[in-house]
């Protein structure tokens, strides 16, 4: 049963959070990000930062592994890393996985190692999922809710000129623009 074509039932449910969101505009079209601030409190506070300092504009898509990752928010077009701030504590979790679309930090062999660098998931890649303390895996922050085209574009473009980076693409993929929706 509904009244003016809504059901009865949604009108009894509590409103729904609003999530921030992210616009990422690349040289390849627009991306946006839903962000999971309940889930991943921390990182999502340190990606609205970087968002908000203009920290991401002018970075590249540097590593693009086909079915599997998309990875950017560290290096500008010239392969220069740029400076961050202190890293983050990982905050995976094993009810929060790397499934097709969801964009995670980036981080090296060291558990809490993130800065700025992130990557979004081509595929389901649970060999990334948290599995214990000492092997956490990679945090889930937020996940691509429009513009996955572009991400597929990112994949798709040659890459393996630059021998120093042999996963970058040949012509590089640039954040133009980044921030927050309203």
């Amino acid at each position: 049963m509904s009244v003016s074509g809504i059901p009865i039932h949604a009108k009894d449910k509590k409103k729904e959070q609003v999530l921030p969101k992210v616009k990422f505009e690349t040289s390849l079209g627009s991306i946006v990000i839903e962000l999971y601030p309940k889930e991943a409190p921390v990182t999502v506070e340190n990606f609205l930062r970087y968002v908000d300092e203009g920290f991401y504009v002018g970075t590249i898509f540097h590593r693009v592994v086909p079915n599997f990752m998309v990875q950017g928010g560290g290096l500008t077009f010239d392969f220069q890393r740029k400076g961050t701030h202190e890293p983050i504590v990982n905050e995976a979790k094993k009810d929060i996985k790397n499934e097709l679309a969801t964009i995670a930090m980036a981080r090296t062999d060291e558990i809490d190692s993130a800065t700025s660098q992130f990557f979004i998931n081509l595929k389901d890649n649970n060999k990334l999922d948290y599995r214990k303390k000492d092997d956490p895996g990679y945090a889930v922050f937020g996940k691509v809710i429009e513009g996955f085209d572009t991400v597929k574009k990112i994949e798709r473009e040659p890459r393996g000129l630059y021998r120093a980076q042999p996963d970058a693409p040949n012509y590089p993929v640039i954040i133009e623009k980044a921030y927050r929706l309203p």
